[in-house]
């Protein structure tokens, strides 16, 4: 301010030099590329630090040591840091008691870079994925996901940070509610990183394609790649990036894919070999280079010299491909053309079933006779256990096949979650179909502590909820990364629900989320209570929850079953009535006691009939003697 305007008290300022946030800007346009650091964990990790601890915690308890690591790379040329907060969101801190203090992990991440970065380095706020499945194919809803990365972004944004770093996200569809989370918090610039395989598709496996399109119209201000593979492979990305987006690109390769080498992990890609990608990579169209995983100084430094004379390559014209459907849908055929048994529940009919468990062994002949008896019987369909109550049994979809090809009748193949990871799902369902599968029941599966191996693994991928998703995906020709699959499958989705849950407003919301992901009928838990099961159905109906309804039926053999079935199955309630009769027929002999649990069962469905859509009986220890007589003077309704 000049002598005179102070005399005259003029207030005006010096015109002030950029913000840090509008020099980040200016560099996207400058002409020049512009260098990240490298990997902060792996340096830390080189240090000394434990992999068991909470690198993001280090923050607050050894600010020392993490800005060693920023300082190297400001020495070594990077432009832009990251900051140690890769982890540090709330879900993550958690595992390691630390959620209470997410904030302050956060804002001292942003203060440790900035004392670091001195006057000419920038801070960016690093973010990572949540670590939780998101909806379709899990519990954590989008408006959670977006939540729990504004809070973060947010904290980040107070904390000092002059941009915000959005990396090494499998899922599209999470980074896009991480993109909207920041975007909500602060109006910081923003880099939108996805990790990619070597075949260049998300952990879901969809193509740039489909999701650069979205992810661009969720607002980033750079997009990029990080993490997984190689530069050799980053390279082909950013050649197919280049022709589906105008924002300027970013990436940061890990120094190779990773070897174990005497119980280590060690990355082999050398200070010049990166040096050299990183030059191809900004002539192939990248606006910022850094590392990743394995990175050290010394990469960056090697780095820095090399792109240093470089201007960023000519964007010209880019063809964005606005407008490519993230999920390229298919119409499934209507559910009548599917298979017999979903041409029973779409007509209306009452459709009958009976569920017999598969095999322990590998000889399918008794079980193969038990279905011809009841095909013979008029049965619509055989419903096959998936290892129920975590129990060796032949395959449920092998035994399925056979009782098709061979018994001459439709299987519904019970499907869980336990056993598979998504992949194997995926190759599962596509196998069922091609062998002409088309009934299915979703469910989530008993844990293996319940059966005879109780060391043995689960997977639980996904629950029932986000199986019926997917399913009802390939029901539209689509993955779960809505990459095009051609012809849809034709799959009859049917789900299971308790009227007997302990919880049963938990019982409900999730019976809803699976009529929201493409549930088409529902098969309930054995029903010995039909006054209970009746107000069950009314629940339904005022919450407007009410498909098709086929009502488990199962004929009691004895009072030991009976008191088994009250006390020690989950979710089955058989009131004392019951029990007593089983009691007192029981005292009169084996037969008596057959006879009065197919009198109950009978008696049930009588009182129920009316209401469902249909009727699936329990062949108890493989009698399906008892489940003929219970259909027995029911099945002539349930073929009409």
């Amino acid at each position: 301010m000049s002598e005179h305007a102070k005399r005259l008290g003029d207030t005006r300022s010096e015109p002030q030099p950029p913000s840090r946030p509008d020099r980040f800007r200016a560099m996207l346009s400058d002409g020049h590329p512009h260098l990240f650091d490298g990997g902060m964990g792996t340096e830390l990790y080189a240090r000394g630090v434990f992999i068991n601890r909470c690198y993001d915690e280090l923050n607050l308890s050894q600010p020392d040591l993490v800005r060693t690591v920023h300082e190297a790379y400001v020495e070594a040329g990077a432009e832009i840091l990251e900051t140690n907060t890769f982890g540090a969101s709330r879900p993550k801190l958690e595992r390691f008691g630390l959620g209470d203090r997410m904030e302050a992990i956060n804002a001292a991440g942003a203060e440790v870079a900035r004392n670091a970065a001195g006057a000419d380095a920038l801070v960016a706020g690093a973010m990572g994925p949540l670590g939780l499945r998101m909806e379709p194919f899990g519990p954590t809803s989008r408006k959670e996901v977006r939540a729990l990365h504004r809070e973060q972004a947010r904290a980040l944004a107070e904390g000092g940070a002059d941009l915000i770093v959005l990396e090494t996200f499998g899922s599209s569809q999470e980074l896009i509610e991480a993109i909207r989370g920041v975007r909500e918090a602060t109006d910081l610039p923003l880099v939108a990183q996805i990790t990619l395989t070597a075949e260049l598709r998300t952990g879901f496996g969809t193509d740039p394609e489909h999701f650069i399109p979205e992810l661009g119209a969720a607002g980033p201000d750079v997009m990029g790649i990080n993490c997984s593979v190689g530069p050799a492979v980053m390279l082909k990305a950013v050649e197919r990036f280049r022709d589906l987006t105008d924002l300027p690109l970013s990436v940061q390769p890990n120094a190779g894919l990773p070897r174990e080498v005497h119980g280590r992990k060690m990355y082999m890609a050398s200070p010049e070999y990166m040096a050299k990608y990183a030059v191809r990579l900004i002539k192939a169209g990248a606006t910022l280079v850094g590392g990743c995983c394995g990175t050290t100084p010394e990469h960056v430094a090697r780095m820095a010299d090399a792109v240093r004379p470089l201007s960023a390559a000519a964007r010209g014209s880019r063809v964005r491909v606005a407008g490519a459907p993230a999920d390229p849908l298919h119409l499934p055929p209507p559910l009548a053309e599917r298979s017999r048994w979903g041409e029973g529940l779409a007509s209306g009919r009452t459709v009958s079933s009976v569920e017999i468990v598969p095999p322990r062994g590998a000889d399918p002949k008794e079980l193969l006779a038990a279905v011809a008896r009841l095909r013979d019987a008029g049965v619509d369909a055989v419903n096959v256990p998936d290892g129920p109550r975590a129990q060796m049994r032949m395959g449920v979809l092998a035994t399925s096949a056979l009782v098709e090809r061979v018994g001459g009748i439709e299987a519904v193949a019970h499907y869980t979650c336990r056993d598979r990871n998504l992949l194997g799902m995926l190759s599962d369902l596509l196998g069922a179909h091609a062998l002409g599968i088309r009934n299915l029941l979703l469910i989530t599966g008993d844990p293996p502590k319940m059966g005879p191996y109780p060391d043995a693994t689960a997977v639980f991928d996904i629950d029932s909820i986000g199986l019926t998703n997917l399913v009802n995906r390939l029901n539209h020709g689509v993955d779960p990364g809505g990459n095009d699959l051609g012809d849809p499958t034709r799959f009859v989705m049917g789900v299971g629900v308790n009227p007997g849950a302990p919880d049963l407003e938990e019982e409900l919301n999730r019976f809803y989320w699976k009529l929201d992901a493409g549930a088409e009928y529902a098969v309930t838990q054995p029903i010995f209570d039909p006054a209970g099961f009746v107000s069950f159905l009314e629940e339904l109906d005022t919450r407007g929850l009410r498909i098709p309804v086929v009502a488990g039926i199962w004929p009691l053999v004895s009072a030991r079953n009976a008191e088994f079935l009250a006390n020690e199955v989950p979710g089955v309630v058989v009131p004392p009535s019951v029990v007593e009769r089983m009691r007192r027929a029981s005292d009169r002999g084996r037969e008596a006691a057959l006879a009065e649990g197919v009198a109950i069962a009978r008696e049930t469905w009588g009182e129920v009939a009316s209401l469902v859509q249909g009727i699936q009986v329990s062949a108890p220890f493989g009698k399906v003697e008892l489940a003929i007589q219970v259909l027995e003077g029911i099945t002539d309704s349930a073929s009409s």
